[in-house]
């Protein structure tokens, strides 16, 4: 029997009844009937700083958790401040929903007082969104949008509801089914398609496993592992993929890309199969598009129909949810190998083996009293990590050193902005991943540049109790920007750095709940990150005051060839041998 409440009640009764543990956001006038019964709910609800804090932080829950994120914004600038992690979230298949409030319906169209068009400014990048002005239409909104953000490929929905929806009289009544007339995920294979791929398998002599994020979203890492071992073809993780195959694994060559490891990079161009699953042929994986991989064949796995050609064509697309595929690859495979053998690939790994021992990723180490290397700190916050740590980073280079350098061996531990590429993420996804996994530590790996964005969001970590971690790798610049000027723009360092001596983050950090650290030298690395380590009930903040001049390598530049790979400048002398 339904029962008489506000459409704001309803709301929250719908949220409860969708699952929703814990929500990140801000009230403001339009969202503000909503907020009172949120007083009396279940559901946890975190007050951020801004907006754009809670997006990320929902973000940062869902990619550690799996389970839907979820972050409540007023109309106008309230709404308008969660566009950048709702495009952050499509970009990365992240499973979100965004509720907005609305001016009241009957000033829609009136340039009302904190109105925007938030439906019609999202629309190019949430999967799919409401507006609702009908309080009896709220509780299907939110059912749907949960749907729709978690299934196929999953990504953000927004639900907009106008101020007098939530403030009428309805009866809450929560759909038993859904009917969504023309969205169907295609989640089975088809199976003449993965008998296609598994013939392509068992011929090729040169074949790499070319992982990305869907493996993760998927849950598939267990069956990857399972048929990288059955092919005992090499595997490389993107950056969304990171901990999806373990770093540790002999048959691992780490990230592929702009930034990948050499081994990575070459072994793709080489290959005559590349087996993409739950990848998506990336500008920053392939370099120029027409010379990635010439000479590979390609079996794609995507659940989106959309991905299959849109980068490059495959000779067998394959449609439908990773782990599903990958268990039918599996039986295909053994049903084939029953009957025939497979290529001998044994002096192609033999050939993978060889890149990896002559090119490593590398580092000048810092001379006695020198400046800190920012990997050296990476490396060390890495050894001396919990087991299980999670680990998210902001964008630039400490985002591709924390790639590099740490060792992902289990999926949901890593957590970053891909696609999008968001300064500012760090701080609130770190809030985020805590509160959805609040037995794991999280460090995340910030840049001063990066920090200065949303630190404020560490006023929140410390008064809702969320002891995050946060080193800054601090070279007083936007590094990744000053490392492009250094090398494409003859040195003309125009507007990137920031300060050596403001802000004072120790004192930053204190100001806001949270305990600072400094570290200069090399000697008080260790002790700083086992100091951090030891803190459990409040934020940490460690500057880390690193060296202004390392680079990132390799580096493929933009718009140039993955042959065209540039390393480290002391392994320039072996070039050949990637020949």
């Amino acid at each position: 029997m339904s029962k008489k409440m506000s459409g704001a009640s309803s709301l929250v009764q719908s949220l409860e009844s969708a699952g929703v543990d814990v929500m990140f956001g801000i009230p403001g006038g339009a969202i503000l009937p909503a907020y009172d019964p949120i007083f009396d709910s279940s559901i946890r609800h975190i007050l951020v700083r801004h907006e754009q804090g809670a997006g990320h932080a929902a973000t940062g829950y869902a990619q550690v958790t799996g389970r839907v994120g979820v972050c409540i914004a007023t109309s106008g600038p309230g709404a308008t401040n969660l566009v950048t992690p709702l495009a952050d979230a499509a970009m990365d298949s992240v499973p979100m929903v965004a509720i907005t409030g609305q001016v009241p319906s009957a000033a829609i169209g009136t340039d009302a007082f904190q109105e925007a068009d938030i439906r019609g400014i999202t629309m190019p990048f949430t999967k799919h969104n409401y507006l609702i002005t009908d309080p009896n239409d709220i509780p299907r909104a939110i059912a749907e949008a949960f749907y729709i953000a978690s299934s196929g490929r999953p990504g953000p929905v927004l639900v907009d509801i106008a101020k007098d929806a939530l403030q009428k009289e309805t009866d809450f009544v929560w759909p038993k089914d859904l009917s969504l007339p023309g969205y169907h995920p295609q989640i089975e294979p088809e199976n003449q398609a993965i008998k296609d791929a598994a013939a392509l398998i068992a011929q090729s002599s040169k074949p790499v496993f070319y992982v990305g994020g869907g493996v993760i979203k998927s849950n598939a890492s267990k069956e990857l592992m399972q048929l990288a071992e059955l092919v005992g073809a090499p595997v490389v993780t993107t950056l969304m993929a990171r901990g999806a195959f373990p770093d540790d694994h002999p048959l691992c060559l780490g990230m592929p890309g702009m930034h990948g490891t050499a081994a990575a990079v070459t072994a793709m161009q080489k290959s005559d199969l590349l087996i993409a699953l739950g990848s998506r042929f990336d500008d920053r994986v392939t370099g120029r598009v027409n010379s990635f991989a010439p000479h590979a064949k390609i079996i794609h796995v995507d659940i989106d129909p959309a991905e299959q050609g849109k980068v490059r064509k495959p000779d067998v697309p394959i449609v439908g949810d990773c782990r599903l595929v990958i268990e039918e690859m599996i039986k295909a495979i053994n049903d084939l190998l029953a009957e025939q053998k497979q290529a001998d690939i044994t002096p192609w790994r033999s050939r993978v083996s060889g890149w990896q021992e002559q090119f490593p990723l590398t580092y000048e180490p810092s001379e006695e009293g020198g400046v800190l290397k920012p990997q050296y700190c990476l490396e060390q916050l890495r050894d001396a990590a919990p087991e299980g740590t999670i680990l998210v980073s902001g964008v630039g280079q400490h985002q591709m050193w924390s790639s590099q350098y740490w060792k992902f061996n289990e999926p949901y531990t890593w957590v970053n902005s891909g696609g999008l590429g968001t300064m500012g993420f760090s701080v609130p996804a770190a809030i985020g991943a805590k509160v959805g996994r609040p037995d794991k530590t999280v460090w995340a790996v910030d840049g001063d540049g990066c920090f200065q964005m949303t630190a404020q969001e560490l006023v929140t970590a410390s008064l809702e109790r969320i002891p995050v971690k946060i080193a800054i790798l601090n070279n007083s610049y936007l590094g990744m920007v000053r490392q492009w000027q250094e090398m494409f723009y003859e040195e003309r360092y125009s507007e990137v750095y920031l300060s050596q001596d403001t802000p004072n983050y120790v004192k930053w950090a204190e100001a806001m709940g949270c305990v600072g650290i400094r570290v200069d030298d090399e000697s008080e690395v260790a002790s700083a990150i086992d100091k951090a380590n030891s803190i459990n009930d409040r934020p940490v903040v460690v500057d880390f005051r690193v060296d202004a001049g390392e680079k990132v390598f390799p580096m493929v530049a933009a718009g140039q060839s993955n042959d065209d790979l540039m390393l480290h400048p002391s392994q320039n002398s072996r070039r050949e041998f990637l020949r």
